[in-house]
């Protein structure tokens, strides 16, 4: 009897993911375990962390950041070395809280007076996650990093940093991460992308890791998320074709 009952058990699928696809993993879950009888075991979070998590051992069968760690990952022999699947372009975006005056960034100057404005800025790991460092960057190239420094509300990931802003209690606080996090956080209203010449567009692709207990599982996950039966799901998450 307990033979049968785990050759029966249902599969698991593990993945390492950037924060940035959450949002389009959960909406594709129980698609993939109707089709496939698997379940999904997903870990996601700052790219830099995920890439420490493959390389230290994690499980993984899937691995999902952007495109260029990906590929650095392929070629040091972490991550299968085959066609790797691009799922999208995702522009760095601003968040206000619904119900709230949302702010103009639509230019260089707007962007820095909403910056300005905000009592507080809820943001990514500026070491270790693609849109924290990139927003870092953006603050100290506007000139004022320092005079903002003390209002920033760091979180381990874009997810966590938006939920963090969506219960604040401090009118007027903003946040920036990658698009697709704002667009699946319950609360928020974004605001838009970055404006030229702060604008960036990051490509998040899969890969097969070179360890994973079940590469045939992992490659059918890919083809979902990656192909044609996903559109509407990857657009609605804030997922762009690449080179739109």
């Amino acid at each position: 009897m307990s033979v049968t009952g785990e050759a029966m058990a249902p599969r698991t699928l593990k993945l390492l993911c950037a924060g940035a696809v959450k949002g389009l993993v959960e909406a594709l879950r129980e698609r993939f375990r109707i089709t496939s009888g698997a379940t999904i075991e997903g870990r996601f979070g700052a790219v830099g962390a995920m890439r420490e998590a493959l390389l230290g051992g994690a499980p993984c069968d899937v691995m999902i950041v952007t495109e260029t760690m990906l590929a650095e990952l392929r070629d040091h022999g972490a991550v299968a070395a085959r066609p790797l699947a691009p799922i999208g372009e995702v522009r760095t975006g601003v968040a206000a809280r619904h119900g709230e005056a949302v702010p103009r960034i639509d230019s260089v100057d707007a962007l820095k007076t909403a910056l300005l404005a905000a009592p507080m800025l809820y943001l990514p790991d500026t070491l270790h996650s693609t849109a924290g460092k990139h927003v870092a960057a953006v603050l100290a190239r506007l000139g004022i990093a320092a005079e903002t420094a003390a209002r920033l509300s760091v979180h381990p990931n874009g997810a966590t940093a938006m939920r963090a802003l969506a219960e604040s209690g401090a009118p007027g606080a903003l946040g920036a991460t990658q698009v697709t996090e704002i667009l699946y956080t319950p609360g928020l209203t974004l605001a838009g992308p970055l404006p030229e010449p702060f604008e960036l567009a990051t490509v998040y692709a899969a890969g097969i890791a070179r360890d994973a207990s079940e590469p045939a599982l992992a490659a059918a996950f890919i083809e979902l998320l990656s192909g044609e039966g996903a559109v509407a799901e990857r657009h609605a998450g804030g997922f762009e074709p690449v080179g739109r």
